[in-house]
């Protein structure tokens, strides 16, 4: 069975030097309020993190609109909490099937690992024809067409831009500032 969803593939650019200069207790540290933030953004997008890849995720949305929202407020949450790294993040929608009910297969997941890997001192990458209905707030800056492994010729993605326009019932930054938790 096939169902249409939006992946979003996330790497903690400069990761590995930055474990390397600091160690690995502060990249530990680095790397948990990383996966604090995305555990609350999605929460709050109702986007599921569907796996963790060392210092990235996968994250799957129902919705491509909740997907790009859930990776561009992502994006701006770890400008401070994963300071100084900053994120590279593909996104990319289409048909997909759920395989031995674990992994995904199809285009889209495919697509969205490789945009991620592309997206070096760019910050989000989707492809072009995918960037219609944005989230208020956001714009679809022209880039280069990129060369991806496995996929045929050159792919026209373009780059996110700006913040979306989300509502105000919602504030992480007691996860990103890391204040206690209080239920």
């Amino acid at each position: 069975m096939r169902f249409r969803r939006t992946f979003i593939f996330v790497d903690l650019s400069g990761f590995t030097t930055f474990t390397e200069q600091h160690g690995d207790g502060t990249a530990a540290q680095l790397l948990s309020k990383f996966r604090a933030v995305a555990r609350a953004v999605g929460s709050h997008q109702g986007v599921r993190i569907d796996k963790y890849l060392g210092d990235g995720l996968m994250a799957v949305a129902v919705e491509a609109y909740d997907g790009i929202t859930f990776a561009m407020e992502l994006q701006r949450h770890a400008t401070i909490a994963c300071a100084p790294l900053s994120l590279r993040i593909g996104i990319a929608t289409g048909d997909t099937m759920l395989f031995e009910g674990q992994d995904y297969i199809g285009w889209a997941p495919n697509m969205a690992a490789r945009l991620c890997d592309a997206a070096h001192g760019v910050g989000a990458l989707m492809p072009a024809e995918q960037a219609v209905n944005l989230p208020v707030g956001l714009s679809a800056l022209q880039h280069p067409a990129v060369d991806l492994p496995g996929f045929q010729g050159p792919i026209e993605v373009v780059a996110l831009a700006g913040e979306p326009l989300i509502d105000g019932r919602y504030d992480i930054n007691e996860v990103v500032l890391g204040a206690p938790f209080v239920s």
